[in-house]
């Protein structure tokens, strides 16, 4: 009877310690597009983009030249010129498709080169945004925080909203 109520006193104040613990939740989008660090990286990979956009854009520009002369060949090929223009079209073709091949290689890598420049220069916002949480959730005795942005949480009532708190630790504006 006696470790009976030992458990019962155990299970009580272990019930009351976890009831007290306090949980908050963040907009961790928010708070990540929010800092300087963002917009700055965000600036930098649309001009990036922009660069290999343009790349792509000129090489498709020659690549429409290419097919655009082997129609015109094909349209103008008749019995009399068909011992000419049959190599031609043929030496185009090989070309249209090497084109096509370099084209997709150039898309591929410049999608890559824009996915290691993402992760490069928001890997550290990410950093910063973390221990600016663990910083301020430790601070006010958070158990928990929970990332309302991202997380399935389908429904929440209650705990405290520590978002702006996050902000003014990484010396954003709060509205």
């Amino acid at each position: 009877m006696k470790s009976l109520a030992v458990v019962a006193a155990l299970f009580l104040t272990v019930g009351s310690v976890s009831a007290q613990q306090k949980i908050g939740h963040i907009n961790y989008a928010e708070i990540f597009t929010a800092t300087a660090d963002y917009l700055k990286a965000e600036e930098e990979l649309k001009a990036l983009d922009s660069v290999k956009t343009g790349e792509l854009q000129s090489m498709f520009n020659e690549y429409q030249k290419k097919r655009s002369e082997a129609q015109d060949m094909l349209m103008n090929r008749s019995e009399a010129n068909k011992a000419e223009i049959d190599p031609q079209l043929q030496a185009l073709d090989i070309e249209i498709q090497d084109f096509e091949r370099r084209l997709q290689e150039v898309q591929q890598i410049a999608e890559q080169e824009i996915g290691q420049k993402q992760q490069e220069l928001f890997t550290p916002i990410h950093q910063k945004v973390g221990t600016a949480i663990q910083s301020v959730a430790a601070e006010k005795g958070y158990a928990y925080v929970f990332d309302i942005s991202s997380t399935n949480i389908p429904y929440f009532q209650g705990g405290e909203d520590i978002t702006n708190d996050i902000k003014i630790k990484l010396g954003i504006a709060v509205d």
